[in-house]
């Protein structure tokens, strides 16, 4: 065995074999020892687990639907069921075979193709033969239906004096001048469906056209809701069930004229007077036939098309 010379330090000869190395080889990284797994804090469950760093977080299932709501294309309804689609199809089917049919028939028709949960109202389409270009040939009134609409009418009377008490008493939600025409200017009140006017009040309820006119609300002499006769007479007739009608751009005519619940007798007296009152109303310049067709549908039902 080799001596050791003097001032070289003692080693162990274990350590010395275990430090000794081949030339060439490099040393292995020393592995570091794991850290130990935290707890669970309290009332955490063990499923759940935190977001990796990066990634975005998942959206709820609301806002899922809603994305998928607005790729559908505007207009579209959802996808119909199989035994609704041929319950439609069949309808459609039977109305086309019987085509032009009288009123009372097109009734019976129409409570047979209800699938509507709710209370359908009844309407009315007449096409008319008119230029709606031409201010003398467009059509607008009023008519009171025998048997009402079958709906609750809210009526604001603005008048004055003694006919407030009388239009109260007549059944009006609603009677007054400078208030309720400040209210509704200022606060934008609307919770009324038809308007009426006295006629010594109209250069005040004028000023209201901006708001009431593009609603259909403003009164007018045409439609029949500018006062010049009975007040409490007027305000019985509205809420009874008088209802307006007007052309629209293409000579149209549309309006309700009962429930679908009502019996059959009471749904064809309302048509016959609404159609007779269009009758009526015409302009003394057209030339032909006036009343092109009549359809009766409902709500959430199919047209029917009438032979009057």
């Amino acid at each position: 065995m080799a001596k050791k010379q003097a001032g070289e330090p003692e080693t162990n000869s274990a350590e010395g074999a275990a430090d000794a190395k081949p030339e060439g080889q490099e040393a292995k990284p020393e592995k570091k020892p794991r850290a130990p797994k935290k707890a669970p804090a309290e009332g955490a469950t063990p499923e759940a687990k935190a977001p990796e760093e990066g990634a975005k977080p998942a959206a709820p299932k609301a806002a899922v639907q809603t994305a998928e709501r607005r790729k559908r294309k505007p207009g579209v309804p959802p996808r119909r069921g199989k035994k609704l689609r041929n319950q439609i199809k069949n309808t459609f089917q039977k109305i086309e075979k019987e085509g032009s049919v009288p009123l009372k028939k097109a009734v019976s028709l129409l409570k047979s193709a209800k699938r509507a949960k709710f209370d359908e109202t009844v309407e009315i389409h007449m096409s008319l033969g008119v230029d709606t270009t031409q201010s003398d040939q467009l059509i607008r009134g009023t008519v009171p239906l025998p048997h009402g609409i079958g709906k609750s009418v809210r009526v604001v009377v603005f008048c004055q004096g003694d006919n407030i008490g009388r239009a109260t008493a007549a059944g009006a939600d609603f009677a007054g001048s400078d208030d309720l025409i400040e209210k509704i200017q200022k606060q934008g009140w609307l919770d009324f469906d038809v308007a009426l006017a006295t006629q010594d009040l109209m250069g005040k309820v004028s000023r209201l056209g901006k708001v009431l006119g593009p609603r259909g609300l403003m009164p007018t002499p045409k439609a029949g809701t500018v006062i010049t006769g009975d007040v409490a007479q007027a305000v019985t007739d509205f809420k009874a069930g008088k209802v307006e009608f007007r052309t629209d751009k293409g000579g149209n005519v549309h309006a309700g004229v009962g429930k679908i619940s009502f019996d059959d007798d009471k749904i064809a007296a309302n048509v016959n007077s609404f159609v007779e009152a269009i009758r009526l109303a015409k302009p003394a310049g057209i030339k032909g036939n006036y009343v092109k067709s009549i359809t009766l549908s409902s709500t959430m039902g199919p047209g029917i098309p009438l032979a009057m």
